[in-house]
């Protein structure tokens, strides 16, 4: 049940509008799901359509965004484990597409978890530059570590840090960030009852007043002429509207940007908030009464003054020599065509390979540094699920492909010993050509190294 306080609010704000806003609450709303570039290649709508022939129309505002058949259950297909889609919500992905992200930047995802809009933003990067996904929650934090793995991302770090904290160590440093930052969820009441039960004025209040504290974090980590988005699930005006002009009246250097409107999109409302900044019309809010999804607000912010990252230079770093990681160099000769660039960095026993150019993680506290190779066992080398979903059949020597429909698959993901013939060794297994994880055949035995932490 919506809370009444909540209700009677947006009955004021709305005016004529409300009794279609309240009559969105009885239909269904729409399932949705994003196509990994990553993983499938940037193909053609057809060909995607092809391997998923239950997807619908496709979401305006995102490239890869489609929408499902409410009967479709694809979370409990191989292809989700293989990271071949990320199942998202139409509305969420706004913010992402609204950052505009091009390959070979530095971009930040200051509040990441659960790793939607993280996710998204990698593929539009297609695996080149820098892409730092944070999440202060240590629980939500391993979730979005864990996504990030799925969909074969390359060049992300995920970290579990304050904020602030960031801020100290990364003045200037981003060329975009999205703060996409938490808040009161009004905007998910249709498709969470929990957000309904937690709901409250006085979260409204304390999610505002967090969130200027974030936006102001966030503004001294971007570069001069960058692009920050902010974006929050809710409608309330304290925390949207409110947020971008509380931010702008501290941050003169920043000015709202208007993004492309697709059919539906409603510009910010400057008659909801006290002392609304110039341009507040030209932010975004997405109402579920008005588009296929749920609520939403984005607002685009760009940074003038001069860069100052030349007079401060980050320290970057310096990498684990080879020889200091066993086995790891013959792995790559006997079963790996790719090559893999990047820095080599070693934590105890875990080997990872960062991108080129990657700031120093000295006392940040790291999740993830980049892609997992893998674990380095008294010199002996043992490769990573994250590293096999990284790859494809043509970057291995050793592939075994199983059929998506078939009984080995669902075998292989229960963690079962398949029936194999060739040379011993890794094998990269795939399903339907995507990467899964690794076997390793023995005697005509394909022995099963999918992580026990996902069988099912």
């Amino acid at each position: 049940m919506l809370p009444q306080e909540f209700l009677n609010r947006m009955k004021i704000l709305l005016g004529t509008e409300y009794a279609d806003f309240l009559a969105g609450y009885e239909n269904s709303h729409r399932f949705s799901l994003r196509w990994n570039p990553l993983k499938g290649g940037e193909v053609p709508q057809e060909q995607i359509k092809k391997r998923l022939p239950y997807l619908q129309e496709a979401v305006p505002w995102a490239k890869y965004g489609y929408y499902y058949e409410e009967n479709v259950r694809p979370g409990k297909h191989p292809f989700h484990e293989a990271g071949l889609y990320y199942i998202q919500e139409a509305s969420a992905m706004a913010p992402a597409a609204f950052l505009n992200a091009g390959p070979g930047e530095r971009i930040l995802d200051l509040c990441a978890a659960p790793g939607g809009k993280s996710t998204q933003i990698a593929a539009d990067m297609r695996g080149q530059g820098l892409l730092v996904c944070n999440e202060i929650h240590p629980a939500r934090a391993r979730i979005l570590s864990e996504n990030i793995e799925r969909m074969g991302i390359c060049n992300a770090l995920v970290l579990n840090e304050a904020p602030d904290t960031l801020a100290e160590r990364f003045e200037q440093y981003f060329d975009r960030i999205l703060v996409d930052a938490p808040c009161s969820g009004e905007g998910m009441f249709r498709k969470k009852e929990e957000a309904c039960r937690e709901w409250s004025m006085q979260n409204v209040e304390l999610c505002a007043k967090r969130q200027d504290e974030i936006l102001d974090a966030a503004a001294g980590m971007l570069k001069a002429g960058g692009r920050l988005v902010y974006s929050t699930c809710t409608f309330a005006p304290e925390e949207n509207e409110g947020s971008v002009s509380r931010f702008l009246a501290r941050h003169s250097e920043f000015s709202i940007a208007p993004p492309a409107f697709t059919e539906g999109f409603t510009g910010g409302r400057a008659d909801w908030v006290e002392n609304p900044a110039p341009g507040i019309e030209n932010t975004v809010r997405l109402f579920p009464h008005k588009v296929e999804g749920e609520g939403h607000y984005a607002a685009v912010l760009i940074k003038e003054g001069e860069n100052k990252e030349a007079n401060r230079p980050c320290k970057t770093e310096a990498g684990t020599r080879e020889k200091e990681c066993g086995e790891f160099a013959g792995f790559l000769r006997q079963y790996i065509r790719k090559e893999l660039t990047g820095v080599l960095l070693k934590f105890g026993d875990q080997l990872y390979l960062t991108p080129e150019g990657t700031p120093s993680l000295h006392k940040l506290k790291v999740l993830r540094a980049g892609l997992h190779l893998g674990t380095l066992k008294k010199n002996r080398f043992e490769p990573s699920h994250a590293l096999a979903l990284a790859l494809s059949d043509s970057d291995v020597k050793y592939a075994k492909n199983l059929d998506s429909h078939g009984q080995e698959a669902q075998a292989y993901l229960r963690g079962e010993t398949l029936q194999a013939e060739g040379e011993k060794g890794w094998y990269l297994i795939t399903v339907d050509g995507i990467s899964l994880g690794w076997g390793k055949l023995t005697g005509g035995v394909m022995k099963n190294h999918y992580p026990k932490g996902l069988r099912g």
